[in-house]
């Protein structure tokens, strides 16, 4: 059982950068597999970026190529999130996802995250 704690969303003005983190809980972090996906009001959820469990191998999704960068550090158990050149359409809520198999091209995910709330006003 793996549990993920979000922080690090807010209230932003465009352009502006934010960095959301996940703190996992258990001491097999590395072997995970971690994502970042997004719900905006009345959309599905959206996949955004992905890392290998060492790090090596990222994958985002077309809407935030080039902007968003996901990172992590397994000493500390957590993945982070740095978004810049925020605008309005990346309001939304914002989970991590854990899973313990498959590469990063895969959007399923067993454990998530209960979100942060990234507002971006115009």
């Amino acid at each position: 059982q793996v549990q993920l704690v979000e922080s690090g969303g807010g209230l932003v003005q465009a352009g502006i950068s934010l960095r959301l983190s996940c703190v996992a809980s258990g001491r097999t972090f590395r072997m995970y597999r971690m994502g970042w996906f997004r719900q905006a009001p009345g959309k599905e959820r959206e996949f955004v970026a992905a890392i290998s469990g060492s790090g090596e191998v990222t994958y985002y999704g077309d809407s935030v190529k080039g902007r968003f960068t996901v990172s992590r550090d397994n000493d500390k158990n957590t993945v982070y999130l740095q978004m810049n050149s925020l605008k309005p359409e990346d309001t939304a809520v914002y989970y991590c996802a854990a899973d313990q198999y498959g590469s990063v091209l895969l959007t399923r995910y067993d454990y998530w995250g209960q979100g942060t709330q990234v507002t971006v006003s115009s």
